[in-house]
């Protein structure tokens, strides 16, 4: 079992991602945390590792709030069909709706790891 340490939690969560700067095509996230998120694009994209990017991230949760974040990508992992990509977050324009949303995210995970059943129903709607 490999035990991932971080500064920060990061949360499973799905969203999609735009990115003029890699490509027209629209990418998914994976997870995220505070300082940093992971996400896929389903085609190959070309990722210069000295550049910053501005992502716009939709969350499944509120998809007709875009959170903009510049991002510095850490890592890239590609494959023939696909790329994954390990970004840092920098300070960016919503970086206090993130901080928010992630808090959201840590009262629920612990709401759910007190009893084990969430208390209230979560509406999840797909981008």
């Amino acid at each position: 079992m490999q035990v991932e340490l971080r500064k920060n939690t990061r949360f499973e969560e799905f969203g999609r991602i735009d990115c003029e700067a890699l490509g027209p095509v629209s990418g998914v996230l994976d997870d995220i945390s505070v300082s940093g998120c992971r996400v896929h694009f389903d085609i190959p994209v070309t990722v210069n590792l000295e550049n910053d990017y501005e992502l716009h991230v939709r969350l499944s949760r509120f998809p007709s709030e875009e959170l903009v974040l510049i991002t510095h990508p850490e890592w890239t992992q590609e494959t023939e069909n696909s790329t994954k990509i390990g970004f840092s977050i920098l300070r960016s324009p919503d970086t206090s709706r993130l901080e928010e949303y992630v808090t959201l995210l840590h009262a629920e995970k612990k709401e759910i790891d007190s009893d084990g059943i969430p208390q209230e129903e979560d509406k999840c709607l797909f981008v």
